[in-house]
């Protein structure tokens, strides 16, 4: 079986497409393609309230490509998300529809919550140790998704309109980060000691480049070390001694900051980057429903 699931993001669009195969009773998601084109959706919506001419385009030709691929690897399931940006876009409906009239592919508008649950779909917690309780952080353009996992049962989620985009434009205020350090201090506390899960491109290009073994944990302390060293160089630096793009070098030091507001408020001292995304959560998203209309 082959499904494929399309995130449209504040910072970029991805289609995802799997193939899902059963070993052992067990179902395999295995990687055919992923595919990411930096839309920066964001960049038009919080500071316009709208998406202007030219993203509006490059969403509607990106989809006809998504659709194109899609058909090409013979997918039989899909779905397509939409999260901050489209949510926050006075003309987000009428794209909507200009892409489903170009492209056939129906784009829903999902909650901030729901994103938060899309994550959670991954269950990577589960496979882990149940002597720790784990503080999901989703870190995107737009917003932070936070799921908080103990003991098998996820027990608070929460999406927060403070993201990398939003960051780079000054839209993010005191009182935005105060409303985010009381709801992890009233929500965000175990006996047990508490680590947590980063996911979202960010984390995922600062754990490459920490050189971090695989199922191996990042600490706090280098992602300040890390924030500092991004914070005092310049854009053009930043892409040209860490051999990045710049859609990712002008963003990477916001989504540090963050991270390490996250984990030093809810006293978080590590990190594991199991590569999961939204897209990977709308995968086993599909499946699931699929696997229990069967039965």
């Amino acid at each position: 079986m082959k499904i494929a699931a399309i995130d449209i993001g504040s910072n970029a669009a991805r289609l995802l497409i799997n193939e899902v195969k059963i070993n052992n009773k067990k179902p395999e998601f295995i990687k055919l393609n992923l595919l990411r084109i930096p839309l920066r959706l964001g960049m038009d919506v919080f500071t316009l309230g709208k998406i202007g001419e030219e993203r509006e385009k490059m969403v509607i030709d990106s989809m006809k490509i998504f659709s194109d691929l899609m058909k090409i690897y013979k997918v039989e399931h899909y779905r397509a998300c939409a999260t901050s940006a489209m949510r926050d876009a006075a003309n987000g409906q009428e794209i909507i529809k200009q892409v489903r009239d170009a492209s056939g592919i129906n784009i829903e508008i999902i909650s901030g919550d729901e994103e938060a649950t899309l994550i959670y779909e991954n269950h990577v917690a589960e496979g882990l140790d149940k002597e720790f309780a784990y503080l999901y952080i989703d870190v995107g353009g737009g917003s932070t998704e936070l799921t908080f996992y103990e003991n098998g049962k996820m027990i608070y989620e929460k999406s927060f309109n403070i993201g990398t985009i939003r960051l780079l434009n000054n839209l993010v205020t005191v009182d935005n980060w105060k409303e985010m350090k009381e709801e992890i201090s009233n929500n965000i506390s175990s006996k047990k000691p508490i680590v947590a899960i980063g996911s979202g491109g960010n984390i995922n290009k600062v754990f490459s480049m920490s050189k971090t073994k695989d199922g191996k944990a990042m600490t706090l302390s280098h992602l300040k070390k890390m924030h500092k060293e991004f914070h005092d160089l310049t854009v053009d630096e930043r892409m040209t001694k860490h051999n990045l793009r710049e859609d990712r070098a002008d963003v990477l030091v916001h989504a540090l900051k963050i991270f390490n507001h996250v984990m030093t408020w809810a006293d978080i001292n590590r990190i594991f980057v199991p590569k999961i995304s939204v897209a990977d959560g709308l995968i086993h998203n599909i499946y699931s429903q699929l696997h229990d209309k069967k039965d």
